[in-house]
């Protein structure tokens, strides 16, 4: 077969990920925080992009007009005060000015208040109906703004109360320097998580001194801080309280025998009768396993809806986004017509137009982001009207190409649509992925129940057992299926352990230690 050049024409359709299709798809998928962080960076990086705030009038030739606009209010500001308008009481009632007060009283004002170096004179009465607030004025004439943060407590960390206790318990500029360098790597909790050879080799030091620095520090409060183990920390604490005897020592050293609920083996370790173990384990969980965390850690931030749902007077429900997540950007086409007729080079009209295209591509951009998780979320909320109505055990099984079909979306957009987005419905704040839970088939003919309410059941028959009657998984399985719900025991157990929730051994041996 000879081997020849020729030429073809073929024509073909795909997909080419262009940076603005990139742009879009990165966009679809951030939370509420990460897109903010983005969109300042944006406008850090882009001359031609404005941050649109909720007093803004507008971008472009509005901006221009603010000159002459503050110019316009100042004079109409003077005028204003050199003809004071007939009825405006400001004028017909207030003095103003320190001269017609001490004319009228017949005597200086620093008579008056002879303990005062002086007194400032009264606030211009076209100054308060400009809207001027009031500020503090101190006697010299200075003034600031009255910061009412400055009068808020700041709160106590770990680290700081156990300072104050180290300079009041050790005086030696040694031990001083190792117990702030233990202090320091102590996690939130309280811990520490410290290889004390290695620390003593790094600080040139005996391994006995450290313990004995150790030592000392351990008596601190809160009680149980700088243990190496759940074991030391409640031991700490024990001894704290005066009731670390052989006993509970014993048990102690078999905590493990306790997490197991493995009474029996208790009984027989610490060498105590039913009642001892059940005193000695009550003392157990009035202790705190983390000392530390009394004094909190940073601040909480709450979680903030993107969509917002509510119920209208007709019985329907609302579905609306919340704008205050929403960053809103502005393109400046004024600042670009003018900055783009002194361009010098090819270099910097290149430059100019793609930050105008950039900036065009991101307004877009953050629209359709609104429109698309605005959609899904009214899909979602139309498929799961049972659950915002009645309840959990109402919510439907729902997979992601339902909502793509009914919408006419692909389903991977859907799977960013509702990846770190939340929703507001009067039954709480849920996750949009929440929703979509798979299918488990009904015994007889019907509607299939979705997963995440047939957890819920589950749930809810170990909370109501009676401690004289545990379930066992066969028992709940045999519930559910009367309920209409056909499941296997093995997804009954794989949910309960989802759900954190021990075997029918474990909670009877612990209902039995709390009776």
């Amino acid at each position: 077969m000879a081997i020849s050049t020729k030429l073809e024409m073929r024509q073909s359709q795909s997909l080419i990920m262009t940076p603005q299709l990139m742009q879009a798809i990165k966009l679809l998928q951030l939370s509420n925080l990460d897109l903010v962080a983005y969109v300042d960076a944006e406008l850090e990086r882009n001359p031609l992009l404005e941050k649109s705030d909720s007093d803004t009038q507008g971008a472009g030739s509005e901006t221009d007009a603010i000159p002459d606009a503050f110019e316009t209010d100042a004079s109409q500001a003077g005028s204003s005060r050199d003809e004071p308008q007939s009825g405006d009481w400001m004028e017909s009632q207030l003095e103003t000015g320190s001269e017609a007060i001490a004319s009228r009283l017949d005597t200086d004002l620093g008579n008056v208040f002879p303990d005062e170096p002086g007194v400032p004179a009264s606030p211009d009465p076209a100054a308060l109906k400009g809207g001027d607030s009031y500020k503090n004025t101190s006697s010299g004439g200075s003034s600031e703004d009255y910061n009412l943060e400055a009068f808020v407590a700041e709160e106590e960390s770990l680290v700081h109360s156990l300072d104050e206790q180290m300079n009041l318990a050790i005086s030696d500029p040694a031990d001083k320097l190792i117990a702030g360098h233990l202090i320091n790597s102590l996690d939130e909790n309280g811990y520490l998580f410290l290889d004390l050879e290695e620390t003593a080799e790094q600080l040139g030091i005996g391994l006995e001194k450290i313990e004995a620095v150790l030592a000392v520090l351990q008596t601190f409060e809160p009680a149980g801080v700088f243990a190496r183990s759940l074991a030391e920390c409640l031991k700490l604490q024990l001894i704290e309280r005066n009731r670390f005897d052989p006993a509970m020592e014993a048990l102690i050293d078999n905590i493990e025998l306790l997490a197991r609920h493995d009474f029996p083996a208790l009984r027989k370790v610490c060498g105590v009768d039913d009642e001892d173990l059940t005193e000695m384990i009550s003392e157990i969980r009035a202790l705190d396993p983390k000392p530390g965390s009394v004094f909190g850690g940073g601040l909480v931030q709450p979680m903030v809806p993107d969509v917002l749902v509510r119920r209208s007077p007709d019985g329907t429900w609302l579905v609306e986004l919340n704008t205050d997540t929403l960053p809103k950007v502005l393109v400046n086409q004024t600042y670009y017509a003018k900055v783009s007729k002194n361009a010098r080079n090819e270099t910097e009209k290149e430059y100019l137009t793609d930050c105008l295209q950039t900036a065009n591509w991101l307004a877009k951009s953050l629209d359709q982001r609104a429109k698309t998780i605005l959609k899904v979320s009214t899909e979602i909320v139309r498929q799961q009207d049972g659950f915002l109505t009645y309840g959990i055990e109402h919510l439907r099984p729902l997979n992601l190409k339902t909502i793509a079909d009914a919408i006419g979306m692909h389903e991977s957009t859907v799977s960013r649509v509702t990846s770190n987005k939340y929703m507001a419905t009067p039954r709480g704040i849920y996750e949009l992925k929440y929703f979509f839970s798979s299918a488990i088939s009904a015994t007889v003919d019907g509607d299939s129940h979705s997963a995440e309410s047939v957890r819920h059941k589950i749930r809810q028959m170990i909370d109501a057992e009676d401690p004289k009657a545990i379930l066992s998984d066969d028992t709940i399985v045999k519930n559910l299926k009367d309920d209409g719900v056909d499941i296997a025991r093995r997804t009954v157990a794989k949910y309960r352990e989802a759900m954190k929730i021990p075997s029918s051994v474990q909670r009877r041996r612990e209902k039995r230690s709390m009776r």
